[in-house]
């Protein structure tokens, strides 16, 4: 898909914010009826079939994540990526569940462990 530019990544993360919100709360969903069923005990949000429709939800949200260029890179906690070139060095702009902006980035070829802000 090409390098994101660091205006352009921020742009695309506000544009995906309500699929990310989306997915945190389908993946609270999935669990607790994950346990449920395999506790078989009840659960207020249903049972195998909405289990299932969550499954498939959560895939749909995260292609439509990756559709979009960026890496879908964690689940829990929720982690994406856009690659991206700061000052002539692949990097890839980093936006963990709970950052309100996006604020960090990490060499490509040194993962999420050298995660450093912005300059």
């Amino acid at each position: 898909m090409g390098l994101f530019t660091l205006p352009e990544a921020r742009r695309e993360l506000e544009r995906l914010r309500p699929v990310l919100d989306e997915i945190v709360a389908l993946r609270a969903d999935a669990a607790e009826l994950s346990a449920a069923l395999g506790a078989g005990t009840p659960t207020d949000l249903g049972g195998l079939a909405e289990f299932k429709a969550a499954q498939a939800r959560l895939d749909d949200l995260m292609s439509a994540v990756q559709a979009t260029g960026a890496e879908l890179k964690g689940f829990a906690p929720l982690l994406v990526d856009f690659p991206a070139d700061l000052a002539g060095v692949p990097v890839l702009l980093c936006w963990l569940e709970g950052d309100q902006e996006l604020t960090w980035y990490h060499r490509a070829d040194l993962g999420f462990a050298g995660r450093r802000r912005l300059p």
